[in-house]
């Protein structure tokens, strides 16, 4: 099965890469850690030699795209409250 995006094709890669030895298993993050434990080396080599050509970075149902969403969703929230506790902090202070 061939990848569905670069993103898929690069982790793939990368898992391939710990697979044959050519890189340590514990330097893999995300996906290309989940990929690496779960899948065949024929898998891996089927996702990775996928061209990227004409592949889109990420896939919208990809579970990746999701959480950096919404990571990137929380840090904002984060962002204000704190802005707003900074300023409420200051307030008392001129008082």
């Amino acid at each position: 099965m061939p990848a569905k995006s670069k993103a898929q094709q690069k982790a793939a890669g990368a898992a391939l890469a710990a697979k044959r030895g050519a890189a340590k298993p514990s330097a893999l993050k995300g996906a290309s850690k989940q990929m690496y434990k779960s899948m065949s080396e024929k898998q891996l080599d089927d996702f990775a030699s996928t061209k990227r050509k004409g592949k889109p970075d990420y896939v919208e149902d990809s579970p990746i795209p999701a959480q950096k969403a919404k990571r990137k969703k929380a840090a904002k929230k984060a962002a204000v409250t704190r802005a707003k506790n900074a300023k409420k902090k200051t307030a008392k202070k001129a008082r």
